[in-house]
């Protein structure tokens, strides 16, 4: 029997954190969440896992872009898939982002998070 793949959900809405983890659980992924940067970081350097889902803004605007960057920087952390999400869609909002450049992003999804397409992507992201 395969070993479940590890998520970890950094998000500071309560009601996303609660509804990803339902899904994934549902489908045999195992589930950690954070409602914080700093929590979450955490939680990855204790013990890594398969892939982070990360919310853009959190306590602060582009919070998730800075635990992608630290990501980035920390060779135990860099090679963690990880998929961004947001509210933000608008083409409007692209000032918003900052480049890629030390960022690293697998796969961006927009809020609210479709179930079967969370899971093909999370399924991709974890080649399970």
């Amino acid at each position: 029997m395969a070993e479940q793949k590890q998520i970890l959900v950094i998000d500071d809405d309560p009601d996303f954190l609660n509804y990803i983890k339902i899904v994934l659980s549902a489908n045999d992924y195992a589930v950690r969440t954070a409602s914080t940067a700093a929590e979450g970081l955490e939680l990855m350097r204790q013990d890594q896992p398969d892939l982070v889902i990360l919310d853009v803004m959190m306590s602060y605007v582009l919070d998730g872009w800075s635990v992608s960057r630290e990501m980035h920087f920390d060779p135990q952390l860099r090679d963690i898939p990880v998929m961004l999400v947001s509210a933000i869609v608008s083409s409007d909002d692209d000032s918003l982002f900052p480049n890629a450049e030390h960022c690293r992003i697998d796969r961006f999804m927009s809020k609210p998070v479709e179930p079967a397409a969370l899971l093909r992507s999370v399924a991709e992201l974890t080649r399970s």
